[in-house]
């Protein structure tokens, strides 16, 4: 499965983000992902064996927990197919800098 066709489920983007804070065990991750979306314990770990199989977290246990982390290699395609688009968003960044530095120097000659 193509990492987009991962990322495009706003639950497995949900879950990611949690990950991104820090190792998550899955009844934290379920307890989130019920109150936000209303989806089962199933449906949630359907998500952890999506991400988990396409590379995007992995799990460890830890007594008869277990304990999710996102891992980074899967973001990294994510990331190189991004970069042929850096350079427009650099580009309006740079600028939105140069009137953000405008705009200072105005309130600081008082015009």
């Amino acid at each position: 499965m193509h990492a987009f066709d991962i990322l495009g489920d706003p639950v497995r983007r949900r879950i990611l983000e949690l990950l991104a804070q820090g190792e998550q065990s899955s009844g934290a991750i379920t307890t989130v992902i019920q109150a936000e979306f209303g989806i089962s314990q199933p449906g949630v770990s359907q998500h952890l064996r999506v991400l988990r199989e396409s590379g995007f977290a992995s799990v460890r246990a830890e007594g008869t927990r277990r304990l999710y982390t996102v891992e980074g290699e899967a973001l990294r395609e994510v990331d190189v197919w991004l970069d042929q688009f850096r350079q427009f968003w650099n580009q309006r960044l740079d600028a939105l800098g140069t009137e953000l530095a405008r705009g200072k120097r105005k309130r600081k000659d008082g015009e």
